[in-house]
């Protein structure tokens, strides 16, 4: 079970009663045969199985009731409560998920002073005892879960922070019983694969190992080096399916935690980057690096704008993503992707020195997430997370940036033509149309065209590469298609100010040559659509109609094929 999801079982034990949690499982069969036991033995006169999922962004949970039975609607009808017991009742409902994700929210600030996970503080009888020898630290994080806690529940502060102490001293009890008794195992002495298949059986194989790693990776000075005992410990797994699936299951969930926390994310992409910090589009390309696999590699070799972005990963980080690349680790991958998207849909800038270079890497990781999506994210999610990211690269305040002030108005549209294909969704690419049209709309572009230093046939082929890409861009044709028309007008005045098409047909050169350059402007290859290739058209039809023209257009093949081209490419117009 993914650890966005678990079940809790809520029982009714008589009529008119509240609905209390009984019991908080991963395991959805688990909490299914629980409530019908629950019936069976007379524990409960009604029963209701809810699924909970973890919302990446609020980091709240939704719940989904997936079965009910019994009296449940039977009793007095009362004020409706949400459950008026604590979410946790039992210690083994503090390892879940989202305990754990609790548990490192409350104890933020401790565990980054004491470089440890929510896994490990649950795991380690040393930093337990660190915990409560600490004495505020604890009962503030008890305050702060208590105080919202009694609000929504209706009972008393005093109460609750009573039961959640409960509730932690039989935790802290167990685990310091179980060291007491020398059966929490010492990895470094016996071996990670010997331990995991001697514990392979055992009903506490999971805490039992997970205490083992989290003794292992204690002496690591910093997030990376214990990323790297982890990997040693995984390297050493053993090959039995049984034992080797327990072993990399209690070595994924406090590298998921690692992984999934800011600051370790940072320390081990930051140990193979001594240089400095690197700015958040760097970051997150690395990251997808580190996600993507098989299908991310695949595209660094074939596409240099891919491989240009994606950093180099070395050392812990390259260990890592061998590891991503098989199946191994599944939790850790959707972490890493999660915190990508999270990220993607805020509004910190990729590159905040470089807008061109922002955009070159949004394309990239829009790219690399297409490629492996399935594996780490379903692409509903990456379209939406990038259409949002889109919003920001479309205000006043970042296409200033990406045009700067010394572009000539035929730079500024090229650049915001690039900017109109590396946008998504519909809304993004009207608004990015609308920026595209105001330039080339305006006076300063037909002026500096026309008054330009280049030649007549430069400017008209400066022109055709433009509607060429406007085509390209992805925008409707609604929106390109009066683009590509002004295009065109600015086109005519040039070939009028210059007389091209007329010097061309009272050129002295043979008639295959005229015919060729007239027909590539008539077909908008070297020149744009619109007045200066029907007129190309027009004079090149005169030509080849002519009677003198037979006897040199039969020895010249090429010169008829391009004729028929022309032609074709009229009549399908």
């Amino acid at each position: 079970m993914s650890d966005q999801v678990h079940y809790e079982l809520f029982v009714r034990r008589k009529p008119g009663a509240q609905w209390t949690l009984d019991m908080a499982t991963e395991i959805r069969t688990h909490a299914l045969q629980t409530a019908e036991e629950a019936l069976e033995q007379g524990r409960a006169i009604a029963v209701r199985v809810s699924k909970e999922t973890l919302d990446p962004e609020s980091r709240e949970y939704k719940s989904i009731s997936i079965f009910t039975k019994g009296q449940v609607d039977g009793g007095k009808p009362k004020k409706v409560q949400e459950d008026l017991d604590p979410l946790c009742v039992q210690p083994a409902d503090l390892y879940t998920a989202h305990a754990r994700d609790r548990i490192g929210r409350l104890l933020e600030g401790w565990l980054a002073r004491h470089n440890a996970t929510p896994f490990e503080l649950l795991h380690r009888p040393d930093l337990v005892e660190q915990l409560e020898a600490s004495g505020t630290d604890l009962q503030h994080a008890l305050q702060k879960i208590a105080i919202p806690e009694a609000e929504a529940r209706g009972m008393s502060v005093h109460e609750l922070i009573r039961t959640f102490q409960g509730l932690v001293e039989r935790t802290v009890a167990n685990l310091m019983k179980q060291f007491k008794k020398g059966a929490l195992p010492d990895l470094d002495k016996e071996g990670f694969a010997r331990a995991a298949e001697r514990l392979s059986t055992d009903p506490d194989r999971a805490f039992l190992l997970g205490a083992g790693v989290a003794a292992s990776i204690a002496p690591g000075k910093n997030w990376s080096e214990k990323i790297a005992r982890l990997l040693d410990l995984a390297d050493a797994a053993p090959s039995d399916p049984k034992a080797r699936a327990a072993a990399l299951a209690a070595i994924e969930t406090p590298l998921a935690e690692i992984i999934g926390s800011k600051a370790g994310m940072a320390d081990l992409l930051g140990a193979q980057d001594k240089g400095g910090d690197a700015d958040l589009g760097t970051t997150l390309a690395a990251m997808t690096r580190l996600a993507g696999g098989a299908q991310v590699e695949g595209l660094i070799r074939v596409e240099a704008g891919v491989r240009t972005c994606m950093p180099e990963l070395s050392g812990t980080a390259k260990r890592l993503g061998e590891w991503l690349a098989g199946d191994d680790f599944p939790a850790v991958r959707m972490s890493i992707a999660q915190r990508v998207l999270k990220e993607l849909n805020g509004v910190r800038r990729l590159k905040p020195a470089d807008a061109e270079a922002e955009i070159e890497f949004l394309r990239a990781l829009a790219m690399s997430l297409t490629a492996a999506a399935g594996r780490i994210l379903p692409p509903e999610d990456i379209t939406s997370a990038f259409t949002t990211r889109s919003k920001t690269l479309l205000n006043g305040e970042f296409i200033e940036a990406l045009l700067g002030r010394d572009r000539s108005s035929r730079e500024e549209i090229l650049m915001l033509i690039r900017l109109a294909e590396n946008v998504m969704g519909a809304v993004n690419k009207r608004m990015a149309a609308r920026w595209l049209s105001a330039n080339v709309l305006a006076l300063r572009f037909e002026r500096e065209l026309r008054q330009g230093p280049d030649s007549a046939a430069s400017k008209l082929a400066a022109l055709a590469a433009l509607q060429r890409s406007l085509v390209r861009s992805g925008l409707v044709v609604e929106d390109y298609g009066p683009l590509c028309a002004r295009l065109g007008e600015v086109g005519g005045m040039i070939e009028a100010d210059a007389r091209l098409v007329a010097m061309l047909v009272r050129a002295p050169a043979p008639l295959p040559q005229k015919l060729a350059v007239l027909i590539k402007l008539a077909m908008g290859e070297a020149g744009p659509t619109g007045p200066v290739a029907d007129k190309a058209k027009l004079e090149a039809m005169k030509l080849a109609r002519a009677p003198e023209a037979r006897e040199e257009l039969a020895n010249s093949p090429e010169t008829m094929d391009l004729l028929k081209g022309m032609v074709q490419q009229k009549a399908a117009a």
